[in-house]
């Protein structure tokens, strides 16, 4: 056991090897972990978007940023919290700050802007509509997200309301009506919350609308924001300067200009975003990758002004990852999966419980990339690529989670319960990750002992050691070999499709006067044959007129009743079926083709051409 000066940079006060072993009392799941604190009543409520570690003074000293949604005591556990969310930072295993927020926190963010000596980051609070910034823990500035277009007919309800000329139920029904066209988004803050009363209660609805009536200059639709996200703008280093990226409620994606907080790139999704992964360089190349509530994960790249379907999820996202170039996502159906940025599925994992996290975890000095991932069942389990290399016991179930520089250590996980605890651990300098090593308990429900197994890898055989030898030896000639084939192969398609074209033997028409299709099918096992054609005009809306519709085939062995079809007119878009009698006159029991050509009146090149193989018949019927 590592003694407790190693926690020393970390608590800021000692802890004795007694409470560490005490500690780990109750994980024995892993041994590559050291608890440095544990707070059961901490009374914390948040989301895993509202955990930061920031050097906030430029000492070295990283602290631990919280905002607290402010109603723990809602969440089944032992919280009890005031009602008030807060924005609290945490030095070491103290509460060093706390400051009262005006609304609910969906978001929090670390990032650095121009001309700060020395470097020390400002904090940025999504909460409502509003992003409050912050430098040195003192508000710096505050943003509002752009007013949008109040409903027309919105407006009209409320002015007929003003003039007394419908009731507070009424109004209701009708912001109803809205509601069902445009969804929740399209109404005003004022409108959405007369729709949450009861119909039950018409005084408070009256009451309600007495209020706002003589406000109707006031009536505006802003929206909230819904997630936060930065992106860095010139280099990728550490405190490189970084713009902030907002989704918002209304679908809407903003990338924020880091010092005068000005609109710079603006996009639209189809649905509301609860997720944003960055990747590149602003100045340079970008994109973003945004998870949304309708289970589809989208790309915005510079000059888009919608987002782009990337990934089609099968549930609803419940975290998001970026790990190098590609992304992990877990969702609600138990399902750890990662894709490319071009949204093929590399590998998807299913989890023994409902996962409420995840977090990328960076080991530097190991150079690995590993993935922890919450489970309701208490554990956290933690992956390198689809691979479990450990598993975490904890007192609670962890609903947030954050991996980085705490105090002076640079490798810590901190962890929020949904009872409101808070619990942080430090990874030790020691501790190897290995797939090959790691054996699950059985019923844990993951992967099981499976990849310990070996394969049996048959023996090499004469054959393929001598083939392999020429292989290596005859290399160049192999090569030469296969791009000759490869040439002739080329060479013949493109022979035979220049040849279709000039000749029109092909199904579909390459003019662009008559685009048509044309397709056969043969009934009847002979030796009376009833062959069935079906014209079609594939053009949007030109007419084909006077076409005709002729036949060629060796007429020792086939007889048809109609060698040729007049079609004056085809209407677009409609399949016209044509039929003939073919009857097989030969006695010698053998098949051939027939020829179907269609061209126009006065032309002799045909526009389209169907070669039909007809089948073996029998022997025609003696008179």
């Amino acid at each position: 056991m590592t003694s407790a000066s190693t926690i020393n940079a970390l608590t800021t006060k000692s802890l004795s090897n007694e409470t560490i072993n005490s500690s780990f009392s109750t994980t024995m799941a892993s041994n590559k972990w050291l608890l440095a604190n544990s707070d059961p009543s901490a009374n914390l409520y948040t989301i895993p978007g509202c955990i930061a570690l920031a050097d906030m003074m430029g000492d070295g000293d990283y602290k631990l940023l919280i905002a607290d949604l402010g109603f723990s005591g809602l969440n089944g556990g032992g919280g009890g919290g005031s009602g008030k969310p807060k924005l609290r930072v945490y030095r070491g295993t103290t509460l060093h700050t706390e400051s009262t927020l005006v609304d609910i926190p969906s978001g929090i963010a670390v990032f650095y802007t121009e001309g700060q000596d020395p470097q020390s980051p400002a904090i940025a609070v999504a909460s409502g509509s509003y992003l409050y910034v912050y430098k040195n823990m003192k508000p710096f500035y505050k943003f509002c997200l752009p007013t949008h277009e109040v409903n027309p007919t919105e407006m009209d309800a409320w002015l007929q309301a003003k003039d007394q000329k419908i009731d507070a139920q009424t109004l209701k029904d009708l912001l109803n009506n809205i509601r069902l066209e445009t969804g929740d988004t399209g109404l005003t803050s004022r409108s959405q919350a007369l729709i949450s009363m009861t119909t039950d209660d018409s005084e408070q609805m009256d009451q309600f609308v007495q209020l706002y009536r003589d406000q109707m200059i006031h009536l505006k639709r802003q929206t909230v924001i819904t997630c936060l996200s930065t992106i860095k703008k010139t280099v990728n280093d550490e405190n490189a300067v970084s713009c902030l990226i907002i989704g918002t409620e209304n679908r809407d994606i903003y990338i924020l200009e880091p010092d005068a907080f000005t609109i710079l790139v603006s996009a639209t999704l189809p649905s509301a975003p609860v997720f944003i992964e960055s990747n590149g360089l602003f100045d340079v190349e970008f994109r973003l990758l945004v998870s949304c509530r309708d289970a589809h994960i989208y790309t915005i790249k510079r000059g888009y002004k919608s987002g782009r379907l990337c990934v089609q999820l099968s549930s609803q996202p419940v975290g998001l990852v970026k790990m190098n170039n590609n992304i992990v996502v877990a969702t609600m159906n138990k399902t750890l999966s990662t894709f490319t940025t071009k949204g093929n599925c590399l590998w998807s994992c299913e989890q023994p419980a409902m996962i409420t996290a995840i977090e990328a975890i960076d080991v530097e000095r190991q150079s690995l990339r590993l993935i922890a991932v919450a489970l309701d069942c208490k554990q956290v389990h933690i992956y390198q690529d689809r691979h479990k290399v450990d598993i975490l016991d904890t007192d609670d179930t962890i609903v947030a989670m954050k991996y980085g520089r705490f105090g002076r250590e640079d490798s810590t996980l901190v962890m929020v319960g949904r009872a409101g605890s808070l619990t942080i651990k430090i990874l030790k300098r020691t501790a190897k990750f290995t797939f090959k090593e790691f054996i699950e308990a059985p019923g844990g429900g993951g992967q099981g002992g499976g990849y310990n197994s070996k394969l049996s890898i048959p023996k090499k055989t004469k054959l393929f050691v001598d083939q392999t030898m020429r292989e290596r030896e005859q290399s160049i000639a192999i090569h030469r070999t296969f791009q000759h084939d490869l040439y002739r192969l080329k060479l013949m398609a493109a022979r035979s499709y220049v040849k279709a074209i000039s000749t029109s033997l092909n199904p579909m028409s390459s003019n662009a006067i008559d685009p048509l299709k044309l397709s056969a099918q043969v009934h009847g096992l002979g030796p009376i044959f009833r062959l069935i054609l079906e014209l079609q005009n594939t053009s949007a809306d030109t007419p084909s007129i006077n076409l005709l519709m002729t036949f060629q085939c060796d007429l020792r062995i086939y007889s048809l009743d109609r060698s040729v079809i007049r079609v004056p007119f085809l209407a677009p878009g409609i399949i016209y079926p044509f039929a003939t009698r073919v009857e097989c006159v030969s006695k010698m029991n053998i098949s051939d083709i027939i020829k179907v050509l269609v061209v126009r009146d006065d032309e002799i090149v045909p526009l389209i051409t169907a070669v039909i193989n007809m089948p073996a018949s029998e022997a025609p019927i003696d008179s």
